[in-house]
This record gives structure tokens, C-alpha cells and sequence, in this order.
């Protein structure tokens, strides 16, 4: 029987840009969760005692700030060697960038695959061959799979490639080929990596993506980890989804539809936030909190929304495990305009100005000069992030118009004392 891990996108010390932003974040347990979750697959591997682990790519973020990083990865797969477990890694585009990766000693149980052409590494004393072929540089748009070989007959073949297929939404398109061109080369199983979240491509045969161990932001959110993989006599007989995360990221929708006050709607998000917190196997939860649905209280709400977002932080510091990322206000309002303030009024008429102001990236920064020359002294990151700022998307901008709409129509509601 052989057994084996598949892991990839570990990111190790990842950056984590933007926490600062927000004064009460873990930082430094966020920071340091890619460690922890790394530490949790090490034993893991040992506690399985699995024969090898295949990374398939993406073990680093770039360029390290200095070798610790290194030295941290170096002792890790020192205790694997000393339990006599193999690592083999293909290199991803985040390792690319890096360039003291390329010149850092890596241990003896470590195989790195050529970014050169493809590479075969024959294992005989348990019968597999794993082939894979490492990225030269960041942006790999060649189809790297077409000049992997034919499976091996006598073996059983894994294949190692780090690939977005044929594309994958919040991925760039890197290696890309075709789930008939993997099945074509004849292998048992397929170890890619690339894409953060686990998907199982394939059972016949086995094409996995495993996602990364850890989320580092809240679009990697859920349970993450890695894969573990029983073969017995040349054919598997199990695939398992091993948990490793140390922190996890949720999005939190409550629905305050039925809610008319305000401690009804502290009930319903300290509800949500037990359910999120049930389900998270002990771990710290970093939350987004979104506030949905058809409600009373829509008025007030986007009325003074920095004092209740305070609040509900207030909520989630009560459990100790709970840090609250954001705070979304997407309620509506109960009632249609028409029905408040009829349909031949001068407050009618200036509701109906605000819906149908139209605004684009463009329009927004020549209605407010002072936005151009902010968002060109901001830095670089923050442009760029999972949220850029001011993010001229035809989409983002949509949703903001949306909601500077309710926000007016909300203020007037409220201090006309309508309800």
C-alpha cells in the first residue's frame, strides 16, 4: 500500500496586506496562520506516515523579506526526513518571483522539478513515477502538459502541474490545457495546483485541485487543507479532504426581515455569529458580517451604519473567537416610495432624482475633485487588493450608486420620522 499528500498554494508568510487598516485585527495570529497551518500538515504527514508529500507549486509569496522563511521550510523537512518521508514540489508563479528561492540550498529529501522540460522521478521500491515541470518565470501562458511523456505502464503515474486549466475565476491564466489533454497522457493521478479552492476535476482519473491550507483573506474562505491519498496495488482506493486551517474566514448573512428593533437585530447577528462559530471546529473566526433582507429597520441602519458596524464589533468580542472583518449593509426598505410619499409631491420628486443618478468611475472623481488626488497618494496595494479602492468595474460601480441611493433616501426616511 502507498500513501501520499497532495498540498499546494501553502503561500508561506504571506504578507497579508491591508490589516493594518483595521485597529483591532488579530494581525500578528493571522500573520502567522500559513506557519501554523504548514506545522499541522507536517504532522499530519508524519501521523498518516504517508511515503511522500507533492507540492504543486506556489509554497512561497514572492520574494521573502529575508531567509527566515527558508530556514523555517528547511526545518520542517528535516522532521519529514528524519521519518523518512519524500517532498517533491513543482514551482508555481508566486516561486518564480522569488529569487533567493533559486539559489537556496533546499534538503536532501526534497526533489524541486526542472523548469527546464518536464521531469520523471521513479520511485521503485513502491512502484510510482511522478512526473512535473516547475514555472521559469511568474507568467507561464505556454501549455506546459503537452510535452509531459506517456504514462509508464509499469508504474503508478502521478502527474504535478500548477494550472488554471482552462481558466478560473480570480486566477490568472497560467499553463493552460485542457482536462482532455491531462486525461490523454494516461496517468492515475493528477496533483495541480493554482487555484484556491478545492475542486475535484476528475475520478477517472483522479484530478484534483486541494486548495491552500490556510485562507488569507475573505474570498478564500471555508475549511481548508490537503489531500490525502490511499493506493492499494496500483489502483486508489481513498481520497480524503484533511482540514489544516488554524483561522478561518466565513461570510456571515443574516436576515432581519422580521426584526423592528434594535435589540431584535442584535439577537438575530449574535445568532449568526454562534452558528458560524458552531461550525468552525474550535478555530478563531475572522467574519463578514452581512446584513440582508426586506426590513423596518433599513432607515436606521444605513442611518448611522459606523455606530452600529461599532456595535456589532462589540457583539463579537464578547466570544473571544470572533473578530469581525466587515460590516455589509444590504437591506431594502419595507415599503415602495410610492406608497410613503405618493407620486405627485416635491419630496417624491427629489427621491426620484437620487434613483436615477447614474455614476462611472470617471463621473465620480470629476464630482469630487479631492477623490482624484487622494487615490493617486494611495499606495500601490491598495489599488490592487481583493477590494481596490474605487474600483471602476461597471459591477462595483453599480453597487456603489446603489448604495449612495438608499443611503440618501434612508437619511430622509429617518429624520422625516417616517418608518
Amino acid at each position: 500500500m502507498v500513501k501520499f499528500i497532495h498540498t499546494a498554494d501553502i503561500h508561506l508568510d504571506s504578507p497579508l496586506k491591508g490589516l493594518e487598516m483595521y485597529e483591532d485585527a488579530p494581525v500578528e495570529e493571522i500573520r502567522g496562520a500559513t506557519r501554523h497551518a504548514f506545522d499541522n500538515l507536517i504532522d499530519l504527514t508524519i501521523e498518516e506516515e504517508v511515503d511522500f508529500i507533492l507540492i504543486a507549486g506556489d509554497l512561497y509569496d514572492g520574494d521573502w523579506k529575508d531567509y527566515n522563511t527558508g530556514l523555517f521550510f528547511a526545518a520542517r523537512m528535516g522532521r519529514l526526513a528524519r521519518a523518512g518521508i519524500k517532498v517533491f514540489i513543482v514551482s508555481g508563479n508566486h516561486d518564480a518571483a522569488s529569487q533567493i528561492t533559486k539559489v537556496m540550498p533546499l534538503p536532501g529529501n526534497v526533489t524541486l522539478f526542472s523548469f527546464r522540460k518536464p521531469q520523471s522521478v521513479k520511485l521503485d521500491d513502491l512502484c510510482v513515477i511522478i512526473h512535473g515541470q516547475s514555472y521559469s518565470f511568474r507568467a507561464v501562458t505556454d501549455n506546459l502538459v503537452s510535452q509531459y511523456p506517456q504514462n509508464d505502464a509499469n508504474y503508478f503515474n502521478i502527474g504535478m502541474l500548477h494550472t488554471s486549466l482552462t481558466g478560473r475565476e480570480g486566477h490568472a491564466d497560467y499553463a493552460p490545457c485542457t482536462l482532455a489533454e491531462l486525461k490523454s497522457k494516461g496517468y492515475d493521478y493528477w496533483a495541480l495546483g493554482h487555484v484556491h479552492k478545492r475542486e475535484i476535476i476528475s475520478e477517472d482519473p483522479w484530478i484534483v485541485f486541494p486548495g491552500n491550507i490556510q485562507g488569507r483573506h475573505i474570498k478564500e474562505s471555508g475549511a481548508k487543507g490537503a489531500t490525502l491519498v490511499t493506493v492499494d496495488d496500483g489502483r486508489i482506493t481513498e481520497v480524503e479532504d484533511r482540514e489544516l486551517d488554524v483561522l478561518r474566514w466565513a461570510n456571515c448573512q443574516v436576515d432581519l426581515s422580521e426584526c423592528e428593533t434594535s435589540d431584535s437585530v442584535y439577537d438575530a447577528v449574535r445568532q449568526g455569529f454562534e452558528q458560524k462559530l458552531d461550525q468552525a471546529d474550535g478555530k478563531t473566526l475572522a467574519l463578514r458580517l452581512v446584513l440582508t433582507g426586506r426590513c423596518p429597520v433599513h432607515a436606521q441602519l444605513l442611518d448611522r451604519t459606523a455606530q452600529w458596524t461599532e456595535e456589532f464589533r462589540g457583539i463579537a468580542a464578547g466570544f473571544g473567537d470572533v473578530w469581525l472583518e466587515k460590516v455589509k449593509f444590504q437591506t431594502s426598505r419595507k415599503v415602495s416610495l410610492e406608497g410613503i410619499f405618493g407620486e405627485d409631491t416635491p419630496i417624491a420628486g427629489l427621491l426620484q432624482s437620487i434613483q436615477q443618478l447614474e455614476l462611472d468611475g470617471d463621473t465620480l472623481l470629476g464630482l469630487v475633485p479631492e477623490l482624484s488626488a487622494l487615490k493617486s497618494k494611495l499606495p500601490a496595494e491598495i489599488h490592487s487588493g481583493d477590494e481596490p479602492f474605487l474600483d471602476p468595474s461597471p459591477d462595483k460601480i453599480s453597487e456603489l450608486r446603489t448604495e449612495v441611493q438608499e443611503l440618501l433616501i434612508a437619511k430622509l426616511l429617518h429624520h422625516g420620522r417616517v418608518r
